[in-house]
């Protein structure tokens, strides 16, 4: 599975350590959790009941389309939160 997102050169930024379902992944300061998420994978989570892959919409924060769960169980919008050092990240939502 390929990143959807690739990162162009820009200004230098520290590197961010984080986990996604389990799997450990490294950010940019600044990225926010769909691009952190977006960088390592090509969807952020399944579609029910069709479960074709779905990897945000609006990104602004307007459409409940990127929900995540952290590991304490707190939902968040992936599009609108900053990734943050050690954050746990599962994507999808449980049923």
């Amino acid at each position: 599975m390929s990143a959807i997102l690739q990162r162009i050169d820009g200004k230098p930024r520290a590197s961010i350590n984080f986990e996604l379902d389990g799997a450990s992944c490294t950010a940019l300061e600044g990225d926010t959790l769909l691009t952190a998420i977006l960088t390592q994978t090509d969807h952020l989570r399944r579609a029910e009941p069709s479960g074709s892959p779905r990897a945000g919409f609006c990104m602004m924060g307007a459409c409940q389309d990127c929900w995540v769960l952290l590991a304490d169980g707190q939902r968040l919008r992936a599009c609108t939160t900053f990734v943050a050092a050690g954050m746990r990240v599962r994507s999808g939502l449980p049923t």
